[in-house]
């Protein structure tokens, strides 16, 4: 029933910070849906350049047909950018006649040209078009749609410096949606496949949701074969524990009841559960496997599960109290997806725990044995009570952390979220290469223009036009993208119509234009009827605009937000940042450049402090369930004493080994110090029963080696993110298990 109803959110955007600056917002808006974030690049290679020409042209044709694209390009004459019913609008969208009017002497100009062209390879292109648009307003519009900084053009298509034919495709899916990139690049896959090729012929992909899709896959692949051997080395070490295989089963259902109870309570209070919620989710739930193991490893011999689970639960209890208390952090921290990651984790941890008090019990076996009797576990323990416990213990360990602190390299933080990125270099090469080769639009910079109304934002990007082409000829930028070039303001279209020449006039400067020229006058009848409806059309808004195939692309660079507009332009091969941002801001209208990756880190920092907050609030209110609980002040200072040291010593090792440490490893130390919170009360339990005491070494070690075995395998991975989650907390389980020996009371000599 639970499967029935989840549904599945992939939106990375649930896992940051409700932004708090205009920037930040824009950010958050621009990871998923800007016009740079949902660009493929697209290379053919193999062949020869007629096959590889052939297969563009057959490529772009069959994407433009498929509704999951919005635009393709790949240097041919596409005519189909502009709407047939729109048409009679080129006048009023080429800038043509602001300059030039449309006289006698201009169509005798263009019209030589036209026969000019006639005797050229461009004549069966041409000719069809030529009574309607003699100007070719048309291809000066696909022209200025096109790239400023296009790839050499090859049998009509656009090719790269190493022969490949090259297309720029945009998808309609979110850019960070791994399921909608993955259905576009299935969907172009497949296209490319029923295209007759050679052998030899073969496609290289690149671009953001390329990336999307190809780290969902790799992070998916590396956390199958981990969780796999991890799920085999678990099974052998309960065997190896416990020697039962009715154990195994039973030890495992706490944990799955919390599973399913937390997704359960989630399908409750919201309507998509997020997939980074459920991996996460349930790697935090590992802290419930303890529970089972405490029960199977605390019960003696001739005793029944019923009643070995009486006199341990109330330090279980308190155990899985400290915990939520810990995970409520996650909610404290304001951010959807750790909201979600909350309700899951403290939902399971108290069924995990309330059904190994209540249920298991009388699922378990009637008799078990003893583990107090495994050998070398006496041995063992008679080894640790001997290692020496001086009070001042906790000063050297304090004064290790500050100085690793002190002289780590690099930054303390890590704000560059590039840098947890698992893409291999080559792909990273691949894609400036590609990029560059294409002009594509730089993923870092934007330009920003707003404005009351969208007809105010398309006016103040008319007055950045010219500017932005001079800082091109200063090689500032590469190439830009402007509202402005696919839909002028009402104002710019009003003066352009104008201009436009009534019948009469258009009669007469067409009569005299045509003398001495092959043409006959009633060739461009279409022509003087197109210029009569330009001259009396309604203009332009970017309602109407959106019927045309362009209308998707506008409607990506131009947006309402809140009670304004803004107008998103992106740059292509930013080389002074700084000369733009002047240059913009000397304009007079309200447009700046918006640097993302500063933006990002900002947003980063502003979450990291929002969950330290949050840390340090549930710290206090950790602190205060445990000194109840316990009921002195000294046994919860055992407590939580070698649990905070821990964590400062696994922050101080990272650092000093180089490692920023970044939103991940945060996460990671709240599951450390969950754990180390187990291990450390039920070493400060002091029963004076050596038997018992045996017993608590045995579920610790056996709890201690199920965490190493699965987070020292994802310390491995070469996913980054998986690699600071396994990393920090195998270290902390280590130095939680070691500190809280070393610090138990019971144990100390004095």
């Amino acid at each position: 029933m639970v499967a029935a109803q989840l549904k599945i959110s992939t939106d990375l955007r649930s896992f940051m910070p409700a932004p708090t600056t205009p920037d930040q917002q824009l950010l958050m808006d621009q990871v998923g849906e800007g016009p740079g974030s949902r660009l493929l690049l697209v290379a053919i290679d193999g062949g020869n350049d007629t096959d590889k020409a052939a297969l563009s042209r057959g490529l772009a044709a069959s994407l433009r047909k498929d509704p999951a694209f919005t635009q393709v390009v790949n240097g041919d004459f596409d005519m189909g950018m502009l709407d047939a019913g729109l048409l009679p609008y080129r006048y009023l969208l080429s800038p043509t006649l602001d300059d030039t009017a449309m006289d006698e002497a201009f169509l005798a100009d263009q019209l030589q040209q036209r026969l000019d062209d006639l005797g050229s390879p461009a004549a069966t292109l041409l000719k069809g078009w030529l009574p309607r648009d003699p100007t070719l307003e048309v291809l000066k519009l696909v022209e200025r749609w096109t790239p400023a900084h296009s790839p050499e053009v090859r049998d009509g298509v656009w090719f790269s410096s190493r022969g490949e034919a090259l297309l720029l495709v945009q998808t309609r899916g979110a850019g960070f949606d791994p399921g909608a990139q993955g259905d576009a690049i299935d969907r172009l896959r497949t296209a490319f496949s029923a295209l007759p090729h050679n052998a030899a012929s073969h496609l290289t992909l690149s671009g953001p949701g390329f990336f999307t899709v190809t780290v969902n896959a790799q992070t998916r692949h590396e956390a199958d074969w981990i969780g796999a051997i991890s799920t085999v080395g678990f099974v052998v070490l309960m065997l190896a524990a416990y020697r039962s295989f009715a154990s195994l089963i039973f030890g495992a259902l706490p944990v799955a009841t919390g599973a399913l109870a937390g997704v359960t309570v989630m399908l409750l209070f919201f309507t998509e559960v997020h997939g980074i919620t459920l991996a996460f989710g349930f790697t935090l739930l590992g802290v419930a496997q303890e529970y089972p193991i405490r029960l199977l490893s605390h019960r003696r011999a001739g005793e029944s599960a019923v009643a070995s689970v009486r006199g341990l639960w109330p330090l279980l209890l308190t155990a899985i109290a400290s915990a939520c208390i810990a995970y409520l952090a996650f909610y404290a921290s304001g951010v959807g997806g750790l909201k979600q990651l909350a309700v899951f984790t403290i939902t399971g941890l108290l069924a995990a725990g309330f059904s190994t008090r209540y249920v298991l019990p009388y699922l378990l076996p009637a008799t078990a044995r003893d583990v107090a009797d495994t050998p070398g576990l006496g041995p063992f323990r008679q080894w640790l009570d001997s290692l020496p416990r001086p009070r001042w213990l906790p000063l050297p360990v304090i004064l290790a952390v500050a100085a690793m602190l002190a002289l780590a390299p690099g930054p303390f933080w890590q704000n560059d979220l590039s840098a947890l990125t698992p893409l291999p270099r080559d792909l990273l090469a691949t894609d400036a290469r590609l990029r560059g080769e294409l002009g594509a639009p730089d993923v870092r910079y934007l330009l920003i223009v707003q404005a009351p109304t969208a007809d105010g934002v398309l006016a103040a990007s008319t007055a950045l036009e010219p500017v932005m082409s001079n800082l091109v000829a200063k090689k500032a930028l590469d190439g830009f993208d402007l509202p402005s070039m696919y839909l002028p303001d009402l104002a710019t279209q009003r003066a352009r119509q104008a201009r436009l020449p009534d019948r009469l006039a258009l009669d007469t400067a067409l009569d005299g234009a045509l003398q001495g020229m092959p043409f006959r006058k009633d060739l461009f009848a279409p022509f003087v009827a197109d210029v009569q409806a330009a001259r009396a059309a309604p203009l332009l808004t970017p309602d109407v605009f959106a019927r045309s195939p362009l209308g998707q692309r506008l409607a990506a660079m131009l947006a309402r937000r809140g009670d304004h507009w803004v107008g998103l332009s992106t740059l292509s091969g930013v080389h002074d940042p700084a000369a733009i941002d002047h240059a913009v801001g000397a304009v007079g209208v309200d447009a700046r450049l918006l640097d993302l990756k500063v933006s990002s880190e900002s947003l980063v920092a502003a979450y990291r402090t929002r969950i330290l907050h949050a840390v340090l609030a549930a710290a206090a209110l950790l602190l205060v369930t445990i000194t109840l609980a316990l009921r002195s002040v000294r046994r919860a200072w055992h407590v939580l004493a070698p649990m905070t040291l821990a964590t400062f010593l696994v922050l101080a090792v990272e650092r000093i080994a180089g490692i920023p440490i970044s939103l991940f490893h945060l996460v990671a130390l709240i599951l450390a110090a969950g754990l180390g919170l187990h291990y450390a009360l039920f070493f400060e339990r002091d029963t004076g029963d050596p038997a018992e005491q045996r017993r608590t070494l045995h579920a610790t070690v056996v709890c201690v080696i199920s965490a190493l075995l699965v987070f020292g395998m994802l310390a491995w991975s070469s996913i980054p993110v998986l690699r600071a989650i396994g990393l920090t907390v195998a270290l902390g389980v280590a130095f939680h298990f070691c500190l809280s020996i070393l610090m138990a009371p019971h144990a100390r000599q004095e």
